[in-house]
């Protein structure tokens, strides 16, 4: 790299940018993650992608997005209401890049079937690539993947949409979305007075000939650019999912006001706003009155995109600080060779190495669950697991790895105090950390041999590590106690270790020796680098999360 040279000093020293590399390849945890859970086959396709997303130019869209945040336009010159975001150009890249990858529909088919194994896997990877470069824009895209299954319940409104959403082409354009070439959807679920309880809402669906007028608000509705959304409403037999399009079926504007954009301490790339639906024209998705088992399938789908994109943060901050380590020197050596700073870049590589690992274990279950029940049952119970401790490690991960740069870590010209900014968002969105534990407990009241049979043989994975029986033992004790909600959080801790063990066994089993002995068999502090890792294990464990 050349010397920048100033009246005063030379520039050097500094690590030259991590850009136009190939997110897959240089990323063996991921290869080989990818490859144990059925999509190997897929290696080619996964290098393009990962150079294509580790390329500078993609690294500059994704600064520019989050420097310029989208704008509400809610009238026209003329005083008309129009209800637009106004998004930078950079926005508009990374959304089309993704539609193109087919990120929003590879798990389906042209008719809104599941794709089968293994399109879950593959798609996951690429997912888990993009949010290394930019997270904001993959909410739409995320949504939109995962409304096929709620659409689902409705076939003939299936029917009218599938055609578009299985579109890879990207259409911002603002009209009506039976006239476009792609659109996206969105959600809104969460009012004022009740967050998490659904319930409570008090928005309501008023009949209207063979549709329905919606009358209320959201506190949150995510992605409010989308051409469609699914959104909860109260009918007479309870509370109702609705499909609301921005325009009604003679072409004019619905009634979907925006008041304005939440200013978000991260994620600052997509919008979030606040609304009110004055008579909004919508349509009923399944059953009345079953709305929220009818949104739950969506839900599911987006908690999974959730711990996949944080394991993505998780990487991006891990290959950075890396990179860096392995340039900057001090004390007349290399940060990498420096073992205290080795320490701390081997525990960070273990913990990545065990997630991905993880991620693609839970995506591999959802590839295999229409025919599989046992994978099913897994993907049911353990998708609160992951989200929880994939999600809740984030924060403190990308702290660590933001600090391993020092002061350049903490300035935004940097990608790390991005990553940061963003890490929080997943572990609250689609549900907090205590929604995730009483979901477990609820998953584990409704079908408790189904989840007696994941428990045991996820023991049966990883017996063979060092902790694994006695944290399978703890974990169906706690949950069989009368107050097992009090110790929730614990026993749902311990069951995500449990199987990312499990999980890594099947990609490396060294490491998945070296994370059991420092996660179950020896309580692992709330700091990275305490970890008993030898020189010879952290130069392995390094190499593998970034070749050298």
């Amino acid at each position: 790299m050349a010397i920048a040279r100033f009246e005063t000093h030379d520039v050097f020293n500094q690590s030259p940018p991590f850009e136009d590399v190939d997110l897959f390849l240089l990323d063996r945890p991921l290869a080989e993650a990818v490859a144990a859970n059925g999509g190997g086959a897929a290696r080619s396709e996964l290098s393009a992608f990962g150079k294509e997303w580790g390329s500078a130019a993609m690294a500059a869209m994704a600064r520019a997005a989050n420097e310029n945040a989208p704008r509400l336009r809610p009238f026209d010159s003329r005083g008309f209401r129009r209800d637009e975001v106004e998004f930078h150009p950079a926005y508009h890249d990374l959304m089309a890049h993704s539609i193109r990858a087919g990120l929003h529909n590879s798990t389906w088919t042209a008719q809104g079937q599941p794709a089968g194994a293994p399109s879950e896997v593959v798609r996951a990877a690429k997912f888990y690539m993009a949010a290394q470069v930019e997270t904001g824009h993959l909410c739409p895209i995320t949504m939109t993947r995962a409304s096929v299954a709620v659409l689902g319940a409705s076939p003939a409104l299936l029917g009218r949409t599938m055609p578009i959403i299985a579109s890879r082409s990207y259409d911002p354009s603002f009209a009506p979305w039976w006239n476009k070439r792609g659109m996206t959807l969105g959600m809104g679920m969460t009012e004022k007075q009740g967050g998490t309880d659904v319930r409570g809402n008090a928005t309501r669906a008023e009949r209207d000939g063979d549709a329905f007028r919606i009358i209320g608000h959201k506190w949150f509705m995510s992605a409010p650019m989308c051409d469609a959304f699914l959104v909860l409403a109260q009918e007479d037999a309870g509370l109702g999912c609705f499909f609301m399009p921005r325009f009604r079926g003679d072409g004019s504007i619905n009634a979907i006001h925006l008041q304005r954009l939440k200013d978000k301490l991260g994620n600052r790339s997509n919008a979030s706003s606040e609304v009110e639906f004055t008579d909004a024209y919508a349509e009923r998705v399944g059953e009345e009155g079953k709305g929220i088992r009818t949104i739950i399938q969506m839900v599911q789908l987006t908690r999974q995109d959730c711990a996949i994109a944080s394991a993505g943060l998780m990487r991006s901050g891990l290959a950075h600080a890396l990179h860096h380590a392995r340039h900057r020197s001090v004390f007349q050596r290399h940060l990498a060779d420096q073992p205290l700073m080795q320490s701390v870049l081997a525990d960070l590589a273990l913990h990545v190495e065990a997630s991905v690992a993880l991620v693609m274990r839970l995506c591999r279950a959802f590839d295999l669950a229409d025919r599989n029940p046992g994978e099913a049952a897994f993907a049911r119970l353990m998708t609160p697991v992951v989200k929880y401790w994939i999600c809740k490690s984030a924060p403190g991960f990308l702290f660590e790895a933001m600090e391993c740069l020092g002061g350049n870590g903490y300035v935004e010209e940097g990608v790390l105090a991005r990553h940061y900014r963003e890490a929080p968002v997943n572990a609250i969105w689609e549900g907090s950390g205590n929604v995730m534990c009483l979901d477990v407990l609820r998953a584990l009241a409704r079908e408790p041999d189904a989840a007696a049979a994941v428990l045991e043989a996820l023991r049966a994975e990883a017996g063979e590590f060092a902790g694994t029986d006695e944290a399978a033992s703890l974990v169906m004790s706690a949950f069989q106690k009368a107050d097992a909600e009090r110790m929730a959080r614990h026993a749902v801790e311990t069951l995500a270790l449990l199987a990312a063990v499990a999980a890594l066994g099947a990609v490396h089993s060294s490491h998945a020796g070296l994370f059991a002995q420092t996660r179950l068999k020896a309580a692992h502090g709330g700091i990275y680098g305490a970890a008993d890792l030898s020189a010879a294990d952290s130069r392995s464990l390094l190499e593998r999360a970034l070749p050298a």
